[in-house]
């Protein structure tokens, strides 16, 4: 191995988050009768996805639609009254500001019962279903999350202090450890804000379009970029760990293989480590550790 020109990097812990996502709350009271979907279906835009027995809004609507009726039919009357000369203005005024009212309360309760029917108001997954048929719905009370998969991002949090440092980042990439992926970051966006009692700062940082198997919740880390430097590096599947130690197996002049311990340093993109301690510049490393293993193994037991 040879030191090497290494991109340095500042690490973070993120969590996957969706762009477009939205809690559902219950806007009437009532009972759900209607159950039309689950976690995990793909819903599409306006499609119904419960339904909540609002009798008692609805009996509002209509009470509201009555009196709305009665107002109106009170001010025509008055209005005719009036061309007469049988009563004062100011009582047409009267029946007008009444049947405004009456229209106003009819608008508000037929908007009301027509929160019985609790639609998608976007296109994307349903993430959790937060209510049950037969459950009692209440105004404000959450029922549904959705969210659009096609775009998804990572947030995580810096330091102030690396705030100016952070302004500069034009790149990161974002690895995904349980998966063993990385995949480029496609945006990074430092927000204007900082935590008063941690003094961290929010970063996002967009992901690719059309990712499998990444869902909003997961763990990720952020590796952005902030320089370059040459480095002494193996790639972190050459290495071994047995608690807090760690080696590799290098090949000997004789060719056979012997494990050196090492002391690592940080952790560079691209799924490289930097080597503070045990290894030399020029000595070869084996890049497949089982493989190693075994042969160091065949060649300690030659009769076996």
């Amino acid at each position: 191995m040879q030191p090497h020109a290494v991109e340095l990097v500042l690490p973070a812990d993120a969590i996957v988050e969706a762009v477009n996502q939205a809690t559902l709350a219950a806007q009437v009271s009532g009972r759900v009768v209607e159950m039309h979907v689950d976690a995990g279906q793909a819903v599409k835009k306006g499609e119904l996805l419960m339904r909540i027995d609002a009798r008692e809004a609805s009996e509002a609507a209509a009470g509201a639609a009555a009196q709305y009726v009665n107002a109106r039919a009170q001010h025509q009357r008055m209005s005719s009254l009036r061309q007469q000369g049988f009563v004062s203005q100011a009582a047409v005024d009267k029946a007008k500001a009444e049947l405004d009212a009456a229209q106003a309360t009819q608008a508000q309760t037929a908007v009301s019962a027509g929160h019985a029917a609790v639609r998608a108001p976007i296109s994307g997954i349903v993430a959790r279903r937060l209510t049950e048929l037969g459950e009692m719905a209440v105004p404000g009370k959450p029922l549904l999350s959705i969210y659009e998969p096609r775009g998804l991002r990572v947030t995580t949090s810096i330091p102030q202090y690396r705030l100016a440092q952070m302004r500069a980042v034009r790149q990161a990439r974002i690895e995904f450890p349980e998966l063993g992926q990385w995949v480029e970051a496609t945006s990074i966006s430092v927000l204007p804000t900082a935590d008063s009692a941690t003094h961290v700062v929010p970063v996002r940082a967009g992901l690719p379009a059309g990712m499998a198997g990444i869902i909003p919740g997961m763990h990720a880390r952020v590796h952005f970029v902030v320089g370059r430097a040459n480095k002494l590096s193996v790639p972190q599947t050459a290495v071994l760990r047995r608690g807090e130690v760690a080696a590799v197996y290098v090949r000997n002049d004789q060719g056979a293989p012997s494990l050196r311990q090492l002391r690592l340093g940080e952790v560079f993109a691209g799924g490289e480590v930097e080597v503070l301690a045990g290894l030399q510049s020029g000595e070869r490393v084996i890049l497949d550790p089982v493989k190693a293993a075994i042969e160091l193994k065949s060649v300690r037991q030659p009769g076996k």
